[in-house]
């Protein structure tokens, strides 16, 4: 009686299984506003401030080195990073205010050292009319963050009640009027340092700050 010689060639080999791994957690995605908002905040505390009168009256262009170099050009470079990965809500915001913080030192620039030609009566109504001007396209922007978390709109909303004291301040010559707008852009400036920690936040692994609900769903 002859035996059935199962050799190692006759028996099915079984593929050998890979070995589970832990999936390495996802790193978070590159956010804009890393660099946007804190150069945001810089500006504003440097503007607030020359506002609240911490520098004499005549140093108006104190606050400019801080405002060109990192707020204006800051915000320029975040707005390009976010326009690169898609955001174009934020791209917008941050290439507004750079704009807003740019065109505020080509005015000062402008008026302290004539580049204009506007005369020195005229001077006064120039800034009515930057300030103006700027007026409605920070409440343009206010009434598009309403579908935003309610922070963003109290931000924009405070930057909006700022420029309406500086308006009335600078119009009617009141210096106290003025420090009261300093106080709100130091306010609003506290604002954006809370973003930034929520975003940091996330950024680094955690998770963000409460924002609070939309206005608008």
């Amino acid at each position: 009686m002859t035996t059935l010689d199962a050799s190692t060639e006759s028996v099915p080999r079984v593929p050998a299984q890979p070995t589970a791994e832990a999936a390495p957690a996802a790193a978070p995605a590159a956010d804009p506003m890393m660099i946007g908002l804190p150069s945001f905040v810089v500006g504003s505390v440097a503007l607030g401030l020359v506002l609240i009168g911490y520098v004499p009256a005549s140093a108006v262009g104190a606050s400019l080195a801080v405002i060109i170099a990192a707020t204006g050009i800051g915000l320029l470079i975040a707005a390009g990073w976010a326009a690169a990965v898609g955001q174009s809500a934020v791209a917008g915001v941050f290439g507004i205010f750079s704009g807003f913080w740019l065109s505020y030192a080509l005015l000062v620039l402008g008026l302290t050292h004539s580049w204009f030609g506007i005369a020195t009566a005229a001077a006064v109504d120039t800034q009515g009319l930057f300030l103006i001007s700027w007026l409605v396209v920070v409440g343009m922007l206010t009434l598009a963050t309403l579908r935003l978390p309610v922070t963003y709109t109290i931000l924009f909303a405070l930057i909006e009640v700022a420029l309406a004291l500086v308006l009335a301040g600078t119009v009617n010559g009141s210096a106290g009027t003025l420090q009261v707008g300093g106080i709100v852009v130091l306010v609003f400036a506290a604002v954006g340092v809370y973003l930034f920690f929520s975003t940091a936040s996330t950024a680094t692994g955690g998770s963000a700050l409460p924002l609070g609900p939309p206005l608008v769903r």
